[in-house]
């Protein structure tokens, strides 16, 4: 199975929603962080990419039809590179409402405990090492989106919210759009309420 979507966009842009969706409409099982969290030998190909290491990006999409997500969205034009017929997904919202989810969610102190190491370095090569900085990270953010649209052919690239459901990504992919609403999933609020449960 090759990869034929490759989601560049950062965590809280509506990726785990997207995730569901992509898999809905045939392009799964769709990669997420959430694949790395439940898997000690999944966080050690991005650890050893994070050190350097030359991926084997058969072996580290082994079984799977799309990538959204963090760590995945970091090295998106390698991706690119090693499926070169996959299609770009660049799903974004405003850096302030992504700041707010992020902050809140997955940049608190027990998320970043229990990420360890690999979480900060996948941070800070990306966001920055201060997280509670928001001008900051609010510029990293949209630096990241601006690369990609700068990098991305046009004819590749969809740039995508999930609250404006099926349509053009049905639309962009071929493929109809389901009669069910569009997954509406993994909310600040969600992640908050299974945060304070742990």
């Amino acid at each position: 199975m090759a990869i034929k979507v490759i989601g560049a966009g950062w965590g809280r842009t509506g990726t785990y929603a997207l995730k569901i969706a992509l898999e809905q409409i045939g392009f799964g099982p769709c990669y997420h962080m959430a694949e790395v969290i439940a898997n000690g030998e999944r966080r050690g190909h991005w650890e050893a990419i994070a050190r350097g290491d030359k991926p084997d990006w058969s072996r580290v999409f082994e079984g799977f039809g799309a990538t959204v997500d963090w760590p995945a969205c970091n090295y998106y034009r390698d991706i690119m590179a090693a499926y070169p017929d996959a299609k770009v997904l660049l799903t974004t919202r405003p850096a302030a409402d992504w700041y707010d989810s992020a902050s809140t969610t997955i940049f608190t102190d027990k998320v970043r405990a229990f990420g360890g190491p690999f979480l900060e370095r996948l941070f800070a090569d990306s966001v920055g090492a201060d997280l509670s900085d928001r001008a900051a990270s609010m510029a990293a953010f949209d630096r990241h989106n601006a690369e990609v649209r700068a990098s991305v052919p046009a004819s590749r690239l969809l740039e995508f919210s999930p609250a404006q459901g099926w349509a053009p990504l049905c639309a962009w992919l071929g493929v109809p759009a389901p009669e069910t609403p569009f997954p509406r999933l993994n909310t600040k609020e969600e992640y908050q309420a299974r945060l304070a449960a742990v």
